[in-house]
């Protein structure tokens, strides 16, 4: 393969990889920055994050020409998606460039998760550059709810300002997820989705995972998604819908009344680990195969120290080829018999 020349058609992948389950690499998601101007519990606690922790140094992230390299090393191995991913991708100086790049690969989308503070501000130009979709965190309406949650006092009008202006700037329909912790946003729910119904944007309800080792965990605060689709159906009477894809990770309702669209994502309560292809790659160019994973494969080094894409072809091949991760499986069949582990904080690679 050339180092410059483009990425073959994702469709036309002779060799697609498979891990030790026979899963297709088809989603990476990049983490652009390990800093955030939120401090949600369930992700970036104060207690932790806070004034004196040490974020990574510039120098130490991988620039937009080394993800790019990566990622299209990755699309002529059978990748479809590219998520950017944070931390808060947006506080990325010039991401756009990025998006440019990434954007030009055949075949591939290019896709956001944001917080959306900043979306307002930038949804027009990172339209132009490309990017196909947006996610955003929200996950509350009720302004001291949502304050509480993102433990900065920010406001949720601006939030739903970047969902606007990125709806005016194309980047429609607009996925907004929201996790769900009982006692603390549980009571809101039905409000959220009350909002969004009707329109073209999907509300995607998330149960409360047990990501990183910091955020608190109890499995006594999830709320299964089984509990809050009873919950919307009794105030919107719901129906089940067919999955867009295979390994599509939420279980996709409509609102009987033709009123729009709404999904529930239940790692905890109904893994979907058999049709995981989702790696995830680390600001610093750490590769996780897991979202739970405990340690990664240091892809910035091979890059740094001259690695052609043959050699990286080669790496990629292997660490996925013997991917056997089913964490979310195996915490479903035996939650309390799990052993303690430390495993990668969601900061570090985007949930």
């Amino acid at each position: 393969m050339s180092t410059t020349g483009p990425a073959a058609h994702i469709d036309d992948i002779d060799e697609p990889m498979v891990d030790s389950f026979g899963r297709p690499l088809r989603d990476l998601r990049i983490s652009v920055t390990d800093r955030c101007n939120f401090r949600c519990q369930y992700c970036m606690p104060k207690e932790v994050f806070g004034p004196a922790f040490a974020f990574l140094p510039r120098d130490a992230i991988l620039t937009f020409e080394e993800i790019a390299r990566i990622a299209r090393i990755t699309a002529e191995l059978g990748v479809r998606k590219f998520r950017l991913t944070g931390g808060e991708p947006l506080l990325r100086a010039e991401l756009h460039k990025l998006i440019e790049q990434l954007h030009a690969i055949p075949g591939a989308e290019v896709a956001l998760t944001t917080n959306a503070t900043l979306l307002a501000s930038q949804a027009e130009q990172l339209a132009a550059a490309g990017l196909d979709r947006v996610t955003v965190s929200l996950d509350s309406l009720d302004d001291e709810v949502f304050r509480s949650m993102n433990d900065m006092n920010f406001p949720v009008a601006p939030v739903l300002e970047g969902i606007e202006v990125a709806t005016a700037a194309g980047l429609g329909p607009i996925k907004v997820n929201a996790v769900v912790r009982k006692g603390v946003n549980d009571q809101t729910l039905v409000d959220l989705a009350r909002h969004f119904r009707g329109t073209e944007h999907i509300v995607r309800f998330i149960e409360f995972m047990d990501v990183g080792s910091t955020n608190g965990w109890r499995l006594d605060e999830v709320i299964p998604s089984s509990e809050l689709v009873g919950l919307i159906d009794a105030e919107f009477p719901l129906e089940p819908v067919d999955a867009n894809y295979t390994g599509e990770v939420a279980r996709r309702y409509r609102y009987r009344d033709g009123a729009g669209e709404i999904g529930f994502i239940s790692s905890v309560t109904q893994p979907f680990c058999g049709a995981c292809s989702r790696a995830r790659i680390s600001a610093e160019g750490q590769l996780f195969t897991c979202l739970f994973a405990t340690e990664g494969t240091d892809l910035r080094a091979a890059l740094r120290e001259g690695a052609s894409d043959e050699d990286l072809t080669a790496l990629l091949r292997r660490v996925w080829g013997i991917r056997d991760d089913r964490y979310s499986a195996l915490r479903s069949e035996a939650t309390e018999d799990l052993p303690e582990r430390p495993k990668i904080e969601m900061s570090y690679i985007g949930g």
